[in-house]
């Protein structure tokens, strides 16, 4: 087995547009829907206090707690393509839990919370991250889950049609962040929070 990435099929514009998935065809996916996603976003949010450009990947175990995550910087170099944005979460992935592959069928689930600048409405990007998403989940034996956009209009599950105000692109938190990545760097990655911090986060985050 091996743990490198494989080369994209093809570096033009036009199969760049392919790796992104469409409304349609997230919501054709059967992506589990969250139990309780204002929780979940509040949480990572308090937990790494995304800017925009910042992705938070998440690990939540069968019971919604968390399990682990990590937080990066989108590169100014990396186009809109879900094979880059594949790539930069399953390096995440590997980064702060195992693999789940020699399961028969995944038990633990992905999300993916993007803060972003502009409208709340779906956007090529998303599609790419989502397309980005689906198939990292598939190489770390993991379930794919909610794909959550964070914006000046606050944060919406898309495909789910849930959302709410607060928190949004703008939002500061100091109570349980431990600070996010800047320009081209990548946080520390989180896991097992202890204490006090795990009893906070249990009530804000399912953790």
């Amino acid at each position: 087995m091996t743990f490198g990435f494989a080369p994209p099929p093809a570096t033009d514009h036009v199969s760049g547009l392919g790796r992104m998935l469409e409304p349609a065809e997230w919501a054709a996916a059967g992506i589990p829907l969250l139990r309780n996603p204002r929780d979940v976003v509040t949480g990572l949010h308090s937990r790494h206090l995304p800017t925009p450009s910042t992705a938070v990947v998440a690990v939540l175990d069968p019971e919604e707690r968390l399990a682990a995550s990590a937080s990066f910087t989108r590169r100014r170099s990396w186009a809109a393509d879900g094979w880059e944005f594949r790539n930069a979460l399953l390096a995440q992935l590997r980064r702060v839990i195992p693999h789940d592959l020699r399961r028969r069928t995944p038990v633990r689930t992905a999300v993916l919370l993007y803060c972003r600048d502009g409208e709340s409405q779906w956007t090529e990007e998303d599609g790419a991250w989502m397309w980005g998403l689906r198939d990292a989940c598939t190489l770390h034996g993991l379930r794919c889950g909610a794909y959550i956009t964070l914006t000046r209009a606050g944060w919406q599950v898309l495909g789910e049609g849930r959302g709410g105000r607060r928190p949004h692109s703008a939002s500061r938190h100091s109570g349980l962040g431990f600070g996010t990545a800047t320009g081209d760097s990548v946080t520390a990655a989180v896991s097992r929070p202890r204490g006090e911090a795990r009893e906070a986060l249990r009530r804000s985050a399912a953790v």
